[in-house]
């Protein structure tokens, strides 16, 4: 079941590549309420999402159980400085980097699955329910853009 994300995972990069790249630059830096991340923001935050989840799926398959800790996501598109990048930039580099997502997760035996994984103060997942909450998590981002 999990194997299938890959390609469900390239398939949404596929169509939401195509609707992220037709954002102007100016509509994606726009913040449209106070308080909010702006599109570029939300897509930085789906970077470290990313950047995140990859070192989990990569480590979680070579030893378990693993302890990652979480991130102040806040704090990390404010360092990064996303609203201040090129918007075709981050898009592109979205892209490729769930591209090669999509290739790991294909890649993961089916006896990694069940590795256990504890994210911050979180309670201890499979490797399987992270990759699902992946997918669920950057759907739900990309909702918002």
């Amino acid at each position: 079941m999990t194997q299938a994300h890959g390609p469900r995972l390239r398939a949404l990069v596929e169509k939401e590549g195509r609707r992220l790249h037709a954002i102007a630059p100016a509509e994606a830096a726009a913040v449209r309420a106070a308080g909010t991340w702006c599109r570029k923001e939300v897509l930085g935050h789906l970077l470290d999402s990313a950047f995140n989840n990859h070192q989990r799926f990569v480590r979680a398959q070579l030893t378990a159980p693993l302890s990652f800790p979480g991130y102040a996501q806040d704090d990390w598109v404010r360092c990064q400085r996303y609203a201040a990048e090129e918007w075709q930039d981050l898009v592109t580099l979205w892209e490729a980097v769930n591209r090669h997502i999509a290739w790991v997760i294909e890649g993961i035996p089916a006896t990694a699955l069940s590795a256990p994984v504890r994210i911050g103060e979180g309670d201890m997942v499979t490797l399987a329910a992270v990759v699902t909450d992946y997918l669920r998590h950057l759907e739900h981002h990309l909702a918002q853009i």
